[in-house]
């Protein structure tokens, strides 16, 4: 080291001068009360989930868990809204069960829901090889699916129906569709009467490159189910709005919703918004969490894999059920 930058150096301070104060002072935001313990083999689900730290993802997981139980007890709703993706995961019978027992009161989804719920309820599979169909130009052309489900659309529609109920109502009324009972969440929305709203883009599901396709009919059957979930959304205060996995779609027709209920006079400014995605999209993150509850309530994003994420999820609501049994008080949706 040179003499110059030797002389350099020593002209740097003591630190003499710092000012400090006790640790006892400081707010901290972490403390021992917070957590985890280590998980005793042959315990129970809810010993695993005691070992949780009350910290960032698990906190806001446990948070998750309490708002949809608050609500269901509250008589407010919990909506499900997602795309297609859950269900090719294998979700339906996780999100089914929780139709059934009353603790998902409405469901929102996309067009590619109907294709992949009514090919898993008719055959028990779904989901082609798209690289390996595109190729030859027969991806999407599975006869059964774009006939029997542009034909349930087209009936349906007529009967003055949106697309969701007219699926729904199909699949559940249909003997060949054998694996549908345990499979379909569009036949467990329409048994419990319950919304189910299915909202396109012209275009973008394999149905549309069939024959049968109606545009107008799968327009009207779409407008129709905007409404009926505008008033889902009109009910939601109180209640929890969970978007499970989709990034572009479900976040803006929420959005939307939410201002025609709060322009039509509904109070809608206290709700829990939960994302669950892969990874944080923007449209999620601003039109689902950050927009929404911007004068009220709470956002909560929990990010991971689908086909693990939500089966903790709803089994630590189950699991809270048990201590916490469901005293529907009022039914605001």
């Amino acid at each position: 080291m040179s003499k110059k930058r030797f002389e350099m150096d020593s002209n740097i301070p003591e630190f003499t001068n710092v000012k400090r104060y006790r640790l006892s002072e400081r707010k901290s935001k972490v403390d021992v009360s917070k957590t985890g313990t280590p998980y005793s083999p042959g315990g129970s689900f809810n010993d695993f989930l005691n070992t949780l730290p009350d910290i960032l993802a698990a906190g806001d997981f446990k948070s998750a868990v309490n708002a949809i139980v608050k609500a269901r007890n509250k008589g407010a709703p919990v909506v499900l809204a997602m795309g297609a993706h859950p269900i090719k995961v294998g979700l339906c019978p996780i999100i089914i069960n929780l139709i059934n027992e009353g603790l998902i009161t409405a469901i929102a989804t996309n067009g590619a829901s109907v294709v992949h719920d009514f090919e898993l309820s008719y055959m028990g599979y779904t989901s082609e090889d798209v690289l390996e169909h595109l190729n030859d130009g027969s991806f999407g052309m599975a006869y059964e699916t774009g006939v029997f489900l542009n034909e349930a659309i087209n009936s349906g529609v007529e009967e003055g129906y949106g697309i969701g109920y007219s699926i729904g109502k199909y699949i559940n009324s249909e003997p060949s569709m054998k694996f549908a009972e345990k499979n379909s969440i569009f036949a467990a929305c329409f048994r419990k009467q319950i919304p189910m709203t299915v909202h396109v883009a012209i275009g973008t599901d394999i149905i549309h490159m069939h024959p049968e396709a109606d545009g107008a009919k799968i327009g009207l059957g779409s407008m129709r189910d905007f409404k009926i979930f505008t008033g889902v959304v009109s009910g939601l205060n109180h209640g929890v709005f969970i978007n499970l996995g989709s990034a572009v779609l479900i976040p803006e027709v929420f959005l939307k919703a939410l201002t025609l209920a709060r322009n039509t006079g509904a109070c809608v400014d206290n709700f829990t918004a939960v994302n669950m995605d892969f990874i944080r999209h923007y449209r999620a993150h601003e039109n689902v969490l950050k927009r929404p509850t911007a004068n009220g309530g709470k956002a909560i994003s929990l990010i991971g894999h689908h086909e693990l994420m939500f089966p903790l999820l709803a089994a630590a609501v189950l699991e809270k059920m048990t201590t916490q049994p469901l005293r529907i008080i009022k039914e605001e949706f």
